[in-house]
């Protein structure tokens, strides 16, 4: 065989015993139902400057 060349009857006779022992994810196991509060001294204009300019420092 020279360079690149491969075997078709391997590329015929794939099969996916791998993905048959993968165990499902449950994407809600760690939902939460509850609230989330928090109190800042920063007016909700300065908090909204701060995340614009986060937002400008992970552009660059």
């Amino acid at each position: 065989m020279g360079f690149g060349s491969y075997d078709e009857s391997e590329q015929n006779q794939q099969t996916a015993s791998d993905e048959d022992d993968v165990e499902a994810v449950n994407v809600h196991e760690n939902d939460h139902d509850g609230q989330l509060s928090f109190e800042s001294d920063l007016s909700t204009d300065e908090l909204v400057s701060q995340l614009g300019s986060m937002k400008d420092d992970d552009e660059e």
